[in-house]
């Protein structure tokens, strides 16, 4: 039965449906066109970017009837056989499982043999970085003179860990986290696609939340689609996540450009209600502080900040980011931060501060004794 894991469908079957590797794309691109293969590569990078997803459509260019090609048919026996995980002539061993020398030699075994369906026998190690030091002894010596009919592709998260005489072997390609941008675009084709309704402040967040990681991101739509029932907005998403939405983070700005204490700390205690992570709320502050900063520098701002207040308060919540780990709880670091903020206002005559509110009585869910 087809997979509806959205991480599984939607795994790139050919170059054109990679996202956010344009560099890497062309390399490999180049290289099965000129026909100059290696007979080992190494693809790095944060966890679900899509390492093993890239080694396995390689092994397709590799493996089809029409190749090696860099648009595999996607249509002949070892095509198919690969999507469908049963290619014989294609080995994936999880290092993390199999660590152990004798694994290890098992497998190098069986590589001296040549491929039963056919052109090469291909070996996908995934986070290689987890074998023994004897484990890579033994690789080391294939690695050093392959069979011609071998091909070693390799992933891992931490390519430190490799002993250097391993690196010095490999082609090493190094996957980057992707931007909000190309995730957000990724996740509105794939909605279209599955016709789920969807707004894209919702897919910011989403986007947001998966860090540059594909799986992630994915990991999370699908949570949305389920609690969302087909109907992803940002306020269930921002819901669902935790997350401010970018309404409350930008009414806290003008709250703390009103120097207004009293609504400043409302929005901080409404923003604790919904569960947040006030370490994300904090870093969306430093965005908007980030674009009036940018604006002044481009002589486009007329906003009611002076650049010497912007850099003042970024210093500020960029310290108190540092420290929020430190406070006894989440909650009372980040009102700790915009008490400071309210509390060092350098005057300049570009500023279109107004003065301190006129005190008046807390609420009684603000009341702090």
């Amino acid at each position: 039965m087809p997979s509806h894991v959205l991480a599984r469908k939607w795994r790139p079957q050919s170059f054109a449906e990679v996202i956010g590797q344009p560099a890497i794309v062309q390399a490999l691109t180049h290289a099965l066109g000129s026909g100059r293969l290696h007979h080992a590569y190494l693809f790095s990078g944060t966890r679900g970017i899509g390492k093993t997803s890239l080694a396995r459509l390689l092994a397709k260019c590799l493996s089809c009837e029409k190749g090696p090609t860099a648009t595999p048919c996607g249509q002949c026996n070892p095509c198919l056989a690969i999507v469908l995980g049963n290619y014989l002539d294609l080995l994936e061993i999880d290092a993390a499982s199999r660590t152990k020398v004798e694994d290890t030699r098992e497998l190098l075994e069986s590589v001296q043999y040549p491929p039963m369906m056919g052109r090469y026998k291909i070996i996908i190690i995934d986070e290689v970085h987890m074998l023994s030091g004897h484990s890579f002894n033994a690789l080391l010596k294939t690695l050093e003179e392959p069979p011609k009919h071998v091909i070693f592709l390799l992933a891992t998260t931490e390519p430190e860990k490799l002993p250097n005489t391993v690196l010095s072997r490999c082609l090493h390609f190094t996957l980057k986290l992707l931007s909000n941008e190309a995730l957000s675009q990724h996740f509105n084709h794939i909605l279209q696609q599955e016709n789920i309704r969807f707004d894209a402040d919702a897919l910011s967040l989403v986007a947001k939340a998966a860090r540059g990681s594909v799986r992630d991101g994915l990991s999370i739509l699908e949570r949305c689609i389920a609690f969302c029932e087909n109907d992803i907005t940002a306020a269930k998403v921002s819901g669902l996540l935790g997350i401010a939405d970018s309404h409350s983070v930008q009414a806290l700005f003008d709250a703390l450009l009103a120097n207004d204490a009293v609504s400043v700390l409302t929005l901080i205690r409404q923003l604790a209600e919904k569960s947040v992570d006030f370490s994300d709320v904090l870093d969306a502050f430093m965005g908007l502080l980030h674009q009036s900063a940018l604006q002044y520098a481009l002589h486009e701002s007329n906003g009611p900040l002076a650049a010497e207040r912007i850099q003042l308060y970024y210093q500020i919540a960029l310290i108190g980011r540092r420290d929020l780990a430190l406070a006894p709880d989440q909650q009372m670091g980040f009102e700790m931060i915009f008490i400071r903020l309210l509390a060092f206002q350098p005057w300049h005559e570009d500023d279109n501060i107004p003065p301190p509110v006129k005190k008046k009585r807390l609420p009684p869910a603000l009341n702090l004794l």
